[in-house]
C-alpha cells in the first residue's frame, strides 16, 4: 500500500482532486469528515469539547454548533490549540483504523488522506508521499467569492489564516496546479495517479 497526504489551501480545488483520484481507484480518508464524526452527538469527542468550551457551543438538539465554536476559536490561537488537542488525536486514531482496514482489503491500495491543514498541523511525516493542490491566492479568492458566496473580507481572512502556498510546496512530492481548466486538472490528476499507483505496486489497466 501507499499512504498519501493530500493538501491544499481553501479554494484550491483539493476536494475536486480527491474525487477524481477516488474515481481512478484511490481510497480516500477524509480528515474533515472524520473530524465531524468524532464530535457527533453522544461521542467522547463532543463531551470533551463541551467540557472545554461550555454548553453554548451546542445546538438545541445537542449537536455541535460549528458556527458558534468557530466564533470562539477563530483568531484565538490559544483556544484553537485547546480544540486541536482534543480533536486531532481522535481524528488520527480513526484515520489509522481506516488505513489499516483499507490495507487489509487491498495490499496494493493507494490510500489518499485528504488533510486540509496538513502543513499547519505539522503532520507531513505521517505520509509516504505528499500531494499539494496549488492555486494562486487570486484564484482562491475568486472561487470563494463565486462558489461559496463569501464576502471578500471573510475570504481574504480565511486564506490568510492558512499556511502560505510556499510552505505547502516546500513539503510536496507532487504538485497539481489548479488555476486553469478542468481538462488540465484531469490530465495532472491522471499523471500523479499513475505515479502513485506504480509506487504502490498496482497493475495499471492496458
Amino acid at each position: 500500500m501507499l499512504v498519501v497526504g493530500l493538501t491544499g489551501g481553501i479554494g484550491s480545488g483539493k476536494s475536486e482532486v480527491a474525487r477524481r483520484l477516488a474515481a481512478l481507484g484511490a481510497v480516500i480518508v477524509d480528515a474533515d469528515a472524520i473530524a465531524r464524526e468524532v464530535v457527533a452527538p453522544g461521542s467522547e469527542g463532543l463531551a470533551k469539547v463541551v467540557a472545554e468550551f461550555g454548553d453554548d457551543i451546542l445546538t438545541a438538539d445537542g449537536a455541535l454548533d460549528r458556527d458558534a465554536l468557530a466564533g470562539r476559536v477563530f483568531g484565538d490561537d490559544a483556544a484553537r490549540a485547546r480544540l486541536n488537542a482534543i480533536v486531532h488525536p481522535l481524528v488520527g486514531a480513526r484515520s489509522t483504523q481506516l488505513i489499516a482496514e483499507a490495507a487489509a482489503a487491498d495490499p496494493s491500495a493507494v490510500i489518499v488522506n485528504d488533510v486540509p491543514l496538513l502543513v499547519e498541523a505539522g503532520v507531513a511525516d505521517r505520509y509516504e508521499v505528499v500531494v499539494v493542490v496549488a492555486a494562486e491566492p487570486s484564484t482562491q479568492l475568486r472561487r470563494l467569492l463565486e462558489q461559496r458566496g463569501m464576502t471578500e473580507a471573510d475570504a481574504r481572512a480565511r486564506i490568510a489564516a492558512q499556511a502560505p502556498l510556499a510552505d505547502k510546496l516546500a513539503i510536496a512530492d507532487y504538485v497539481i496546479r489548479n488555476d486553469s481548466d478542468l481538462d488540465s486538472l484531469q490530465a495532472q490528476v491522471e499523471e500523479v495517479w499513475s505515479a502513485l499507483a506504480a509506487r504502490a505496486g498496482r497493475t495499471m489497466p492496458a
